[in-house]
Order: C-alpha cells, then structure tokens, then sequence
C-alpha cells in the first residue's frame, strides 16, 4: 500500500499544484474522483490491463469513457498518467490529492464508531471539540457497531482515539498478560 502511495505521489502533487494555481481545487478533486471510479469498474480494469493495447489506446479508451465529463488539461493529466502505465494508480492519486486539498482548505475528515446512533447535537458538540484540538475544519462521519459494547472510536487520519469499552477490556487484559 505504501509502494502505490509513494508512486502516486509525484501525480497527485503536480495535478493539486496545477489546480490550486488555476484556482480549480473543486473541480480537479471531482475530476480525480470520477477517474479514480472509473479506473475501478471491472470492464476497465479488463481495458487497463490488456497486454495488446498501447498505452495511447488505453488513455483514448479512458477519456471517450468519461467524455465531456474532462477538460483539456484533464485529459492530458490522463495521457500523462498513461504514458508512464500508472493509469491503476488513479484511485491513490485520487487520495493523495485529497488529502492535498484537506491540508490547503485545514480541513480533516473524522470516522466516528460508536455502539449506538449518536444525535445531532452529540455529533456537532463532538465536531466542535475535535475542531478545537486539532485546529482545523472537522467533517464528522458517524457510524455504528454494536460489538464497541459503549463509547466511541474517533480516527482522524492518523490519530486514533479509542474509548470503547471494548478497546479498555483489551487494554486491561494486555496488562494483565503482562
């Protein structure tokens, strides 16, 4: 997983700096978005990985497919991406650009678990807090799961917050083995 991010890297990178420089951030992300799943249906799969098609043909087949949905740079983006046979990274290119934009915008997006259905006050009381600690713009994602047992689990990139009674019961048996 680290090897793809590492060579997604550079792509992501050169199309978040064309975008911010062209004040295109929006329009980029959706872009990358709607590249990243089209990369990923299994009809283009099949074309991706075709040992007979050139790398041109591969990047024709992926912008017809997409259509007006791309500008020009866009579709050279596509090209580029071709050329040099990445053109299965663009899901991590997608990512990295994202987070990218995250940094630039101080935004974070926060995965929130719990064992029950948090309200809506809990859930903006707990964006407030959490926009407060790591000084940025939280977008809150709540889920839940009933195997927590009680509390919560908050990931926020590569923070992890665990205060499910679930992760104490194992916090407390790993003390007790040791």
């Amino acid at each position: 997983m680290a090897e793809l991010t590492t060579l997604a890297r550079p792509y992501a990178k050169a199309a978040f700096e064309h975008a911010q420089a062209h004040q295109q951030l929006a329009s980029w992300s959706a872009m990358l978005g709607l590249a990243a799943a089209v990369s990923q249906n299994d009809t283009m799969q099949r074309v991706l990985k075709a040992p007979r098609l050139t790398s041109t043909d591969k990047a024709a087949t992926f912008i017809e497919v997409v259509g007006d949905e791309f500008d020009a740079q866009a579709r050279n983006f596509i090209s580029v991406v071709a050329e040099n046979g990445r053109l299965d990274l663009l899901p991590e290119i997608s990512a990295e650009f994202e987070l990218y934009k995250a940094e630039q915008e101080r935004s974070v997006d926060v995965e929130v678990t719990s064992a029950f259905a948090l309200s809506t006050e809990q859930q903006d009381k707990l964006a407030k807090v959490l926009s407060a600690r790591l000084s940025r713009e939280v977008r809150l994602h709540a889920t839940e799961d009933s195997s927590l047992i009680g509390g919560v689990v908050i990931r926020a990139g590569d923070l992890v917050i665990d205060g499910s009674v679930r992760g104490k019961i194992a916090k407390l048996a790993e003390a007790l083995k040791s």
